[in-house]
Protein backbone atom coordinates (compact mmCIF):
# COMPACT_ATOMS: atom_id res chain seq x y z
CA UNK A 1 0.00 0.00 0.00
CA UNK A 2 1.25 3.66 -1.41
CA UNK A 3 2.27 5.84 1.64
CA UNK A 4 -0.51 8.09 2.53
CA UNK A 5 -0.12 12.15 1.36
CA UNK A 6 -1.92 14.75 1.94
CA UNK A 7 -1.22 17.88 -0.12
CA UNK A 8 -1.86 20.44 2.76
CA UNK A 9 0.37 18.39 5.22
CA UNK A 10 2.77 18.23 2.60
CA UNK A 11 2.95 21.91 2.06
CA UNK A 12 3.82 22.62 5.38
CA UNK A 13 6.18 20.33 6.12
CA UNK A 14 9.60 22.25 7.13
CA UNK A 15 7.62 25.53 6.88
CA UNK A 16 8.49 27.42 10.49
CA UNK A 17 5.40 28.77 12.54
CA UNK A 18 6.53 31.31 14.39
CA UNK A 19 5.61 31.34 17.67
CA UNK A 20 6.87 34.13 20.25
CA UNK A 21 9.60 36.17 20.16
CA UNK A 22 12.28 33.65 19.00
CA UNK A 23 10.38 29.97 18.70
CA UNK A 24 8.81 27.97 16.22
CA UNK A 25 7.03 24.73 15.54
CA UNK A 26 7.75 23.23 12.36
CA UNK A 27 6.04 19.42 10.93
CA UNK A 28 8.79 17.38 9.79
CA UNK A 29 6.98 14.76 9.17
CA UNK A 30 3.57 12.61 9.47
CA UNK A 31 2.14 9.32 9.06
CA UNK A 32 -1.06 8.65 7.88
CA UNK A 33 -4.09 10.68 7.58
CA UNK A 34 -7.75 11.09 7.55
CA UNK A 35 -7.89 8.17 5.48
CA UNK A 36 -5.69 6.09 7.99
CA UNK A 37 -8.04 6.57 10.52
CA UNK A 38 -10.93 5.18 8.49
CA UNK A 39 -9.06 2.24 7.32
CA UNK A 40 -7.98 1.30 10.79
CA UNK A 41 -11.41 1.49 11.62
CA UNK A 42 -13.25 -0.58 9.29
CA UNK A 43 -10.46 -3.41 9.19
CA UNK A 44 -12.59 -5.30 11.95
CA UNK A 45 -15.64 -5.94 9.77
CA UNK A 46 -13.29 -5.80 5.79
CA UNK A 47 -14.94 -2.96 4.53
CA UNK A 48 -12.62 -0.03 2.82
CA UNK A 49 -12.90 3.19 2.11
CA UNK A 50 -16.14 4.94 1.41
CA UNK A 51 -17.00 8.46 0.49
CA UNK A 52 -15.71 11.86 2.09
CA UNK A 53 -18.87 12.00 3.59
CA UNK A 54 -19.00 8.38 5.09
CA UNK A 55 -15.47 9.09 6.25
CA UNK A 56 -16.32 11.81 7.90
CA UNK A 57 -19.76 10.63 9.69
CA UNK A 58 -17.39 7.83 10.76
CA UNK A 59 -14.55 10.06 12.01
CA UNK A 60 -17.44 11.83 13.85
CA UNK A 61 -18.75 8.78 15.78
CA UNK A 62 -15.28 7.65 16.72
CA UNK A 63 -14.15 10.58 18.66
CA UNK A 64 -17.84 11.51 20.06
CA UNK A 65 -17.60 7.85 21.70
CA UNK A 66 -14.47 7.75 22.28
CA UNK A 67 -12.62 4.93 20.38
CA UNK A 68 -9.52 6.02 20.23
CA UNK A 69 -7.07 3.44 19.15
CA UNK A 70 -7.99 4.27 15.16
CA UNK A 71 -6.48 8.02 15.91
CA UNK A 72 -3.57 6.81 17.20
CA UNK A 73 -2.51 5.06 13.69
CA UNK A 74 -1.87 8.59 12.49
CA UNK A 75 1.89 9.90 14.03
CA UNK A 76 3.06 13.62 13.60
CA UNK A 77 6.75 14.74 14.43
CA UNK A 78 7.26 18.33 15.35
CA UNK A 79 10.81 20.23 15.47
CA UNK A 80 10.35 22.86 18.02
CA UNK A 81 11.95 25.42 19.97
CA UNK A 82 10.48 27.08 23.21
CA UNK A 83 11.48 28.59 26.56
CA UNK A 84 12.43 26.18 29.02
CA UNK A 85 9.85 27.04 30.86
CA UNK A 86 7.57 26.09 28.37
CA UNK A 87 8.94 22.76 27.60
CA UNK A 88 8.83 22.10 31.29
CA UNK A 89 4.67 22.07 31.20
CA UNK A 90 4.83 20.49 27.69
CA UNK A 91 6.67 17.42 29.00
CA UNK A 92 3.78 16.91 31.48
CA UNK A 93 2.02 15.17 28.19
CA UNK A 94 4.23 11.77 28.26
CA UNK A 95 2.54 10.16 25.97
CA UNK A 96 5.05 10.73 23.25
CA UNK A 97 8.62 10.79 22.75
CA UNK A 98 10.86 13.57 22.57
CA UNK A 99 14.96 13.99 21.94
CA UNK A 100 15.87 17.82 23.55
CA UNK A 101 18.96 19.77 22.95
CA UNK A 102 21.43 18.57 25.85
CA UNK A 103 23.39 21.69 27.85
CA UNK A 104 26.39 18.66 28.83
CA UNK A 105 27.02 18.33 24.95
CA UNK A 106 26.49 21.34 23.56
CA UNK A 107 27.17 25.05 24.44
CA UNK A 108 23.91 26.94 24.63
CA UNK A 109 22.99 29.68 22.16
CA UNK A 110 22.02 33.18 24.02
CA UNK A 111 19.01 33.18 22.66
CA UNK A 112 15.91 34.11 25.78
CA UNK A 113 12.02 35.07 25.93
CA UNK A 114 11.36 38.40 26.78
CA UNK A 115 7.91 38.82 27.00
CA UNK A 116 6.15 41.42 25.21
CA UNK A 117 4.24 44.26 26.71
CA UNK A 118 0.92 43.62 26.35
CA UNK A 119 1.53 40.44 28.38
CA UNK A 120 3.15 41.44 31.36
CA UNK A 121 -0.21 41.56 33.61
CA UNK A 122 -0.59 41.43 37.18
CA UNK A 123 -1.22 38.43 39.45
CA UNK A 124 -4.76 37.25 39.12
CA UNK A 125 -7.38 37.65 42.73
CA UNK A 126 -9.02 34.13 42.03
CA UNK A 127 -6.23 32.04 40.58
CA UNK A 128 -3.00 31.09 42.62
CA UNK A 129 -1.07 30.00 39.14
CA UNK A 130 -2.07 32.17 36.74
CA UNK A 131 -1.86 36.32 35.72
CA UNK A 132 -5.00 38.11 35.75
CA UNK A 133 -6.86 40.28 33.19
CA UNK A 134 -5.14 43.68 34.18
CA UNK A 135 -1.90 44.74 32.02
CA UNK A 136 0.64 46.40 34.16
CA UNK A 137 1.39 50.32 33.15
CA UNK A 138 3.86 51.15 29.74
CA UNK A 139 5.69 52.48 31.84
CA UNK A 140 6.29 49.68 34.62
CA UNK A 141 6.20 47.38 31.68
CA UNK A 142 8.72 48.76 29.61
CA UNK A 143 11.21 48.95 32.75
CA UNK A 144 10.73 45.00 33.64
CA UNK A 145 11.22 43.63 30.27
CA UNK A 146 14.83 45.60 29.80
CA UNK A 147 15.49 44.72 33.56
CA UNK A 148 14.91 40.89 32.05
CA UNK A 149 17.31 41.32 29.38
CA UNK A 150 19.90 42.53 31.08
CA UNK A 151 19.76 39.99 33.74
CA UNK A 152 19.37 37.07 31.24
CA UNK A 153 22.78 39.05 29.04
CA UNK A 154 24.24 38.99 32.95
CA UNK A 155 24.00 35.73 33.11
CA UNK A 156 24.82 34.32 29.53
CA UNK A 157 28.05 36.40 30.06
CA UNK A 158 28.92 34.43 33.12
CA UNK A 159 28.24 31.28 31.64
CA UNK A 160 30.72 31.80 28.30
CA UNK A 161 32.97 32.79 30.67
CA UNK A 162 33.14 29.66 33.14
CA UNK A 163 33.53 27.90 29.61
CA UNK A 164 36.25 29.99 28.70
CA UNK A 165 37.70 29.29 31.95
CA UNK A 166 37.58 24.75 31.36
CA UNK A 167 34.43 24.65 33.39
CA UNK A 168 32.47 21.62 31.86
CA UNK A 169 29.45 22.57 30.39
CA UNK A 170 27.46 20.16 32.38
CA UNK A 171 28.02 22.45 34.93
CA UNK A 172 28.51 26.02 33.29
CA UNK A 173 24.85 25.63 32.33
CA UNK A 174 23.73 25.34 36.35
CA UNK A 175 22.70 29.24 36.63
CA UNK A 176 20.93 29.39 33.16
CA UNK A 177 17.30 30.54 33.72
CA UNK A 178 14.14 29.28 32.74
CA UNK A 179 13.43 31.66 29.74
CA UNK A 180 16.36 30.12 28.03
CA UNK A 181 15.30 28.73 24.93
CA UNK A 182 15.13 24.86 24.09
CA UNK A 183 14.69 22.63 20.97
CA UNK A 184 13.34 19.10 20.42
CA UNK A 185 12.15 16.96 18.16
CA UNK A 186 8.54 15.85 19.41
CA UNK A 187 6.56 12.65 18.24
CA UNK A 188 3.08 12.14 18.75
CA UNK A 189 -0.13 9.81 17.68
CA UNK A 190 -2.94 11.93 16.85
CA UNK A 191 -5.28 10.77 19.89
CA UNK A 192 -2.61 11.95 22.72
CA UNK A 193 -1.89 15.03 20.37
CA UNK A 194 -5.98 16.36 20.52
CA UNK A 195 -5.51 15.56 24.05
CA UNK A 196 -2.59 17.73 24.28
CA UNK A 197 -4.49 20.62 22.69
CA UNK A 198 -7.43 19.78 24.67
CA UNK A 199 -5.64 21.21 27.71
CA UNK A 200 -3.46 23.95 26.22
CA UNK A 201 -5.88 25.56 23.84
CA UNK A 202 -7.71 25.69 26.88
CA UNK A 203 -8.33 29.34 27.94
CA UNK A 204 -6.99 28.76 31.89
CA UNK A 205 -3.55 27.07 30.37
CA UNK A 206 -1.11 29.78 29.87
CA UNK A 207 -0.59 32.00 27.17
CA UNK A 208 3.15 30.96 26.36
CA UNK A 209 2.17 27.49 25.85
CA UNK A 210 -1.35 28.24 24.44
CA UNK A 211 0.90 30.31 21.59
CA UNK A 212 2.61 26.54 20.77
CA UNK A 213 -0.62 24.51 21.07
CA UNK A 214 -2.01 26.59 18.16
CA UNK A 215 0.69 26.20 16.11
CA UNK A 216 0.83 22.38 16.81
CA UNK A 217 -3.27 22.86 16.18
CA UNK A 218 -2.21 24.16 12.79
CA UNK A 219 -0.11 20.95 11.40
CA UNK A 220 -2.65 18.57 12.94
CA UNK A 221 -5.68 20.73 11.25
CA UNK A 222 -3.25 19.90 7.67
CA UNK A 223 -2.70 16.33 7.98
CA UNK A 224 -6.26 15.52 9.18
CA UNK A 225 -8.64 17.90 8.44
CA UNK A 226 -12.23 15.72 9.17
CA UNK A 227 -10.79 14.27 12.67
CA UNK A 228 -9.19 18.07 12.99
CA UNK A 229 -13.14 19.01 12.61
CA UNK A 230 -14.12 16.17 14.41
CA UNK A 231 -11.80 17.49 17.61
CA UNK A 232 -13.36 20.64 17.36
CA UNK A 233 -17.15 19.67 17.64
CA UNK A 234 -16.75 17.03 19.98
CA UNK A 235 -13.63 17.95 22.30
CA UNK A 236 -12.52 21.84 21.76
CA UNK A 237 -15.39 23.06 21.84
CA UNK A 238 -17.78 20.95 23.56
CA UNK A 239 -18.70 20.76 27.63
CA UNK A 240 -18.93 18.65 29.93
CA UNK A 241 -20.87 18.55 32.76
CA UNK A 242 -20.59 17.18 36.36
CA UNK A 243 -23.71 15.45 37.49
CA UNK A 244 -24.19 17.78 40.08
CA UNK A 245 -24.00 20.53 37.44
CA UNK A 246 -26.67 18.67 35.12
CA UNK A 247 -29.40 18.32 37.81
CA UNK A 248 -28.68 22.63 38.58
CA UNK A 249 -28.94 22.66 34.48
CA UNK A 250 -32.26 20.86 34.68
CA UNK A 251 -34.03 22.77 37.41
CA UNK A 252 -32.77 25.86 35.45
CA UNK A 253 -34.25 24.39 32.31
CA UNK A 254 -37.65 23.51 34.08
CA UNK A 255 -37.92 27.38 35.71
CA UNK A 256 -36.50 27.10 39.31
CA UNK A 257 -34.57 29.63 40.97
CA UNK A 258 -32.53 26.94 43.16
CA UNK A 259 -30.03 25.19 41.46
CA UNK A 260 -28.03 23.79 44.42
CA UNK A 261 -24.67 25.10 43.68
CA UNK A 262 -22.60 27.72 45.61
CA UNK A 263 -19.04 29.18 45.63
CA UNK A 264 -16.20 27.78 43.45
CA UNK A 265 -18.75 24.85 42.30
CA UNK A 266 -21.39 28.16 41.15
CA UNK A 267 -17.96 29.67 39.47
CA UNK A 268 -17.09 26.77 37.53
CA UNK A 269 -20.60 25.98 36.74
CA UNK A 270 -20.88 29.78 35.44
CA UNK A 271 -17.89 29.45 33.24
CA UNK A 272 -19.32 26.52 31.37
CA UNK A 273 -22.32 28.19 30.72
CA UNK A 274 -20.34 31.13 29.13
CA UNK A 275 -18.33 28.67 26.84
CA UNK A 276 -21.74 27.56 25.96
CA UNK A 277 -23.03 31.08 24.99
CA UNK A 278 -20.13 32.07 23.40
CA UNK A 279 -20.50 28.88 20.79
CA UNK A 280 -24.02 29.51 20.39
CA UNK A 281 -25.41 32.04 17.77
CA UNK A 282 -26.72 35.43 19.81
CA UNK A 283 -29.91 35.00 17.99
CA UNK A 284 -30.21 31.33 19.36
CA UNK A 285 -28.70 31.81 23.04
CA UNK A 286 -31.89 33.25 24.45
CA UNK A 287 -32.59 29.95 26.15
CA UNK A 288 -29.76 30.16 28.43
CA UNK A 289 -29.97 31.86 31.64
CA UNK A 290 -27.31 33.20 34.43
CA UNK A 291 -27.56 31.29 37.71
CA UNK A 292 -27.83 33.44 40.58
CA UNK A 293 -25.40 33.18 43.86
CA UNK A 294 -28.49 32.38 45.72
Amino acid sequence: MARITVPEAEALLDVEIPCLDKGFVRLVDYLGGDQRIVQAARVSYGAGTKTVREDKGLIHYLLRNEHTSPFEQVVLTFHAKMPIFVARQWVRHRTARLNEISGRYSIMRDEFYVPAAETLRVQSANNKQARGDESLDPEAAAQIRAEMADDQATIYAHYTQMLDQGLAREIARNNLPLSLYTEWYWQIDLHNLFRFLALRMDSHAQYEIRVYAEALAQCARAVCPLAYEAFEEHLLGSVRFSRAELMALQKMLDGGSEHGLSGRALAIFQEKLDKMRAAVPADQGEEFVTPSAG
